[in-house]
């Protein structure tokens, strides 16, 4: 009973300013972290409402960056298996670049050409040979509209049935 009736030391900013975050950080509300620390619920109030008017410190922002940050020490144990190690002849497989952050991939008529046959298999799906590639499926549907043959165009003459054919030949 003597807790009740004790009078309530003034404190300062330091002490107010621990008990709001350490409030922030909990589950409880304001008036039941009050009750459980035996703080003034006004108290705790007015030193909320002077650190919310405060402006928000800069946070410190992360810089971005395109590559590791220093070359590994060593080489890999085994090679990669990425889309950049496939064998150089276009008897077995097309060259295909690595993808580079930030920047597309060029594909020579050839390589285009030797994806497509190979997606044109029977029993292949182009979703597999795409992934294999490493492109989308979408791309493969393109080129394939890309490299079919231009239409070409044919003159018709048209006749009438009835009219003789010699009346109408040049």
């Amino acid at each position: 009973m003597a807790d009740e009736h004790r009078t309530w030391k003034r404190q300062g900013e330091a002490f107010w300013r621990a008990h709001h975050e350490a409030w922030k950080r909990s589950d409880l509300n304001q008036r039941q972290y009050c009750e459980a620390h035996g703080l003034p619920q006004k108290g705790f109030e007015n030193w909320r409402q002077k650190f919310r008017a405060e402006p928000e410190p800069a946070q410190r922002k992360l810089l971005y960056r395109r590559r590791g940050l220093s070359p590994p020490l060593s080489p890999p144990v085994s090679p990669p298996l990425g889309p950049g190690s496939y064998p150089t002849s276009h008897a077995e497989q097309p060259i295909v670049p690595r993808p580079r952050e930030g920047h597309r991939r060029r594909f020579s008529g050839a390589d285009k050409a030797w994806i497509l046959e190979e997606a044109a298999r029977p029993g292949m799906s182009a979703a597999d040979v795409a992934r294999r590639y490493g492109i989308a499926e979408r791309i493969l549907r393109r080129w394939k509209q890309e490299l079919v043959a231009a239409p070409v165009f044919v003159s018709v003459q048209i006749t009438d049935a009835d009219a003789p054919a010699e009346e109408h030949a040049p």
